[in-house]
């Protein structure tokens, strides 16, 4: 991927006293596919809007490829976009859909045709070129979207929640024509969703924003194993949270839960002793027996969700919390009502502490 091709450094933006993006800072690199994740209004397409050239930014610059882009208008970038909401032309064929860029580009004839037919080709639509869009289905009418995207070869594809308006199996299937796609051309793309299972199985990295900032921006595995901030570790997957308290000591950390067990962790050279808020993810328990050697919390099974290979139990604690537990749906599994005993490593604890700079709550511990 090499260097940063893409930067966008210092960059703000304000409706009115409402700060969208608040001083942010991202690189990506060439032939890149790096996802902008977070809640709606956290600032994500906004980002996308000012890279673009839709959106003027208050302060800061973005470049690409070194050029700055201060000035520029969208048509001047060179930028391929796919939306949400498909954004064809009704009144066009297919094939007049997606070679519309380079015939505004002046691109000859020949040359025109060749490149959509390859395109289509590409997206699997080499059949329906002569099609309008009211006889496609809502995967076609995004395929054709994409198809003019990459047509013109655009040095950055932008990509607006593009699946969100697909059914479930459609939305997977195309996520992965997109990166398969992406990869074989190497585009560097800049990917924006809500949708955390979406994030991590199509990026390089993942952006996550949270009230116009980038809290991480890593590879998959590390944003949902390494979470550096609690809200990070509880929008990329579901966690259960207690409270508790950590004491530092020279063979390891002692963790006492405020409403359950103590345990001991491995020693943390920058942790500091005090409160701390303890997440632990939904896969993280196992049913287990009495008298185990693991910390464990009992309680009664509120809600038993079958979810295929796996079932989820809501559990109720002693103190009136709820515990979610996903755990393998095999046979003798308990009912609703029963109580049961989970148990859990303690090397899949993630330890928050309270972070007094900044106001951005729980940081990793």
């Amino acid at each position: 991927m090499g260097g940063a091709y893409l930067e966008a450094t210092g960059i703000q933006v304000r409706f009115g006293a409402f700060i969208a993006l608040d001083g942010l800072d991202l690189s990506v690199g060439r032939g890149e596919l790096v996802t902008l994740l977070g809640p709606s209004g956290c600032g994500k397409t906004t980002l996308l809007r000012v890279i673009a050239g839709f959106q003027r930014q208050n302060a800061g610059q973005v470049t690409v490829g070194g050029r700055s882009l201060d000035g520029v208008p969208p048509e001047g970038r060179n930028f391929g976009m796919v939306f949400q909401s498909y954004a064809v032309f009704p009144h066009l064929t297919v094939a007049a859909n997606v070679g519309y860029g380079l015939v505004a580009r002046g691109a000859r004839r020949a040359e025109i045709a060749r490149r959509v037919q390859a395109a289509l080709a590409r997206v699997q639509l080499a059949a329906l070129g002569g099609r309008y869009p009211d006889a496609l289905s809502g995967g076609q009418k995004q395929r054709v979207g994409l198809a003019r995207a990459m047509v013109i070869e655009p040095d950055l594809l932008l990509m607006d929640e593009p699946l969100s308006n697909l059914d479930a199996l459609l939305r997977i299937e195309m996520r992965s024509e997109i990166r398969m796609m992406q990869r074989e051309l190497g585009i560097t793309t800049i990917y924006v969703t809500h949708d955390q299972e979406e994030a991590l199985a199509i990026s390089d990295r993942i952006a996550v924003m949270r009230d116009g900032k980038l809290l991480q921006v890593a590879r998959p595995e590390e944003v949902f194993e390494a979470p550096s901030h609690a809200f990070v570790a509880d929008f990329i997957g579901g966690c259960t949270w207690f409270d508790a308290t950590l004491a530092r000591g020279a063979d390891g950390d002692t963790v006492a839960m405020v409403e359950g067990p103590r345990f001991t962790i491995a020693p943390g050279a920058d942790r500091p002793a005090g409160a701390v808020r303890l997440a632990l993810r939904n896969e993280d328990w196992h049913l287990c027996a009495a008298g185990g050697s693991l910390p464990m919390l009992e309680g009664i099974v509120a809600v038993r969700a079958y979810m295929g290979h796996r079932t989820r139990l809501h559990v109720r604690l002693a103190s009136g919390a709820m515990l979610d537990a996903d755990v393998p749906s095999e046979a003798g599994l308990p009912a609703e009502g029963a109580m049961v005993r989970l148990a859990f490593n303690p090397a899949r604890a993630r330890l928050f502490t309270r972070e007094d700079e900044g106001g951005d709550g729980w940081r990793i511990a």
